[in-house]
């Protein structure tokens, strides 16, 4: 299917009421960095719906996804805990603090880890495919699955046109992360690309024997789940890459590949230690893409002189949005967060990057502080799903984010939103009555249905 009107939305997830530092999540060095601080939630939705406003000043088809209720209570009564909400989150606070911070996460606003999107050009069936991730390697992350697909299934829901699956089944040799570990590689968007999984184990391999093991962290997305998820989104072989992360970069804080590279179209921005057999990988890129009519692919590289693996991790640089501008020119635009303003080193290749011949036109420091500190830079924050001009206009209308819309979300957040969360603040009822008045209101804004269940 080829449509010239094909345009890249990209949905962004709002952060939720309950955004707190709580450091679940091994491997990534901001958060366990921030663990335990005071954290801003209305600053943080606040940021996250900036950013989007931006988006969509530079002619960037946008869209917004709703935060998962929180505290997640049915889920602590599947294991058991009984009692009114309120003592039952006093007692978890008391007895067993990791699983009330579990429940309590508001990391479903990182929606690179939402889903792995194909779009109906690359697809078997002429339909977008859509695969909500299982993120099984984190329990508080892996309870957000269920709801994903709810939602997916809302704002895609015409059957002809998409296909949501089911999360893949879980298990540890099927973790996935979603588009976090996922690129397609195309001319403007259009016809047929060639998508990009990149993973950090297999996951029938022998444990750190293993040659390519790290050894400070695991890898979370593996091999196996992302050739699942090629086959069941009917995916051609020729049009399918598979590279694997390098071990030094997983133990650098890189867990996932959105942290150390960034591609759009037929350009890829990466640290030359993000991979493994980097010049193979590279190599049946480019023959790939050349079959697909992409006689250019420009790989642009950061050398770790430039900038080391811990430098990357630390401010970001790559967890930036790479997106095209309107019009023929082919420009684009870097969108990457503050922090690498205030990074010598960062700065410096960003000035080398705009100084150099490339697509790379502007780049714009975008503030999204409160996500940084728990390790979400701007592309954490969004899906990336390419819709041509049908599609487009067949997907819930109530998430298309219009200047109206950012209004009555920015309202909203003022409305319900704290200024500070202790982890103290997670205790109690007044915060989960804030959050259920919040949520019914959500699903008027948005119209809909977000509220599946109790939290």
């Amino acid at each position: 299917m080829v449509d010239v009107n094909t345009q890249e939305f990209n949905f962004d997830g709002l952060v939720g009421p309950t955004h707190n530092y709580a450091g679940l999540s091994p491997g990534n060095l901001l958060s366990a960095k921030h663990a335990n601080m005071v954290a801003h939630p209305k600053a943080a939705a606040l940021q996250g719906i900036a950013k989007m406003r931006h988006l969509m000043s530079l002619g960037i088809p946008q869209g917004v996804l709703p935060p998962q209720p929180r505290p997640a209570l049915r889920f602590l009564r599947e294991l058991g805990y009984t009692g009114q909400d309120a003592d039952l989150l006093a007692c978890l606070a008391k007895d067993e603090p990791g699983m009330l911070s579990a429940a309590t996460s508001a990391s479903s606003m990182w929606t690179a880890n939402a889903a792995t999107v194909s779009p109906s050009s690359d697809t078997a069936d002429g339909r977008v495919h859509l695969t909500p991730a299982n993120l099984t390697t984190l329990l508080h992350r892996s309870i957000e699955a269920e709801q994903t697909g709810r939602i997916l299934r809302q704002i895609f829901s015409a059957p002809d046109h998409f296909m949501v699956h089911d999360p893949l089944p879980g298990g540890s040799a099927l973790a996935d992360e979603g588009a976090a570990n996922h690129t397609r590689f195309s001319m403007n968007h259009r016809g047929s690309g060639v998508e990009f999984f990149v993973y950090g184990r297999s996951g029938l391999e022998s444990g750190s024997s293993e040659p390519h093991s790290s050894r400070r962290f695991s890898g979370r997305q593996t091999l196996e789940a992302s050739r699942s998820i090629a086959r069941n989104h009917g995916l051609e072989e020729e049009g399918v890459v598979f590279a694997r992360q390098s071990p030094e970069a997983i133990d650098a804080g890189v867990f996932h590949n959105d942290v150390i590279a960034v591609g759009n179209e037929n350009i890829l921005l990466y640290h030359e230690q993000a991979f493994i057999d980097s010049d193979d990988v590279l190599a049946l890129l480019r023959s790939r893409l050349a079959a697909r009519g992409c006689s250019e692919f420009v790989p642009l590289c950061v050398q770790k002189e430039e900038l080391t693996l811990e430098d990357a991790a630390e401010c970001y640089l790559f967890n930036s949005q790479l997106v095209s501008l309107p019009g023929e020119t082919g420009a684009m635009a870097l969108i990457v967060p503050s922090d690498c303003e205030e990074h010598p080193r960062a700065r410096r290749v960003l000035d080398r990057l705009l100084a150099e011949k490339n697509p790379i036109e502007r780049v714009d420091f975008i503030d999204v502080r409160q996500s940084m500190r728990n390790g979400g830079g701007p592309a954490c924050l969004r899906l990336r799903v390419a819709l041509t001009e049908q599609e487009a206009g067949l997907i819930h209308s109530g998430v298309v984010m219009t200047p109206k819309l950012a209004e009555r979300l920015e309202a909203w957040v003022e409305r319900n939103y704290r200024d500070a969360l202790t982890p103290a603040d997670l205790v109690g009822d007044g915060l989960l009555c804030e959050g259920r008045n919040a949520f019914l209101e959500l699903e008027e804004i948005l119209d809909l249905k977000i509220i599946h269940s109790e939290f």
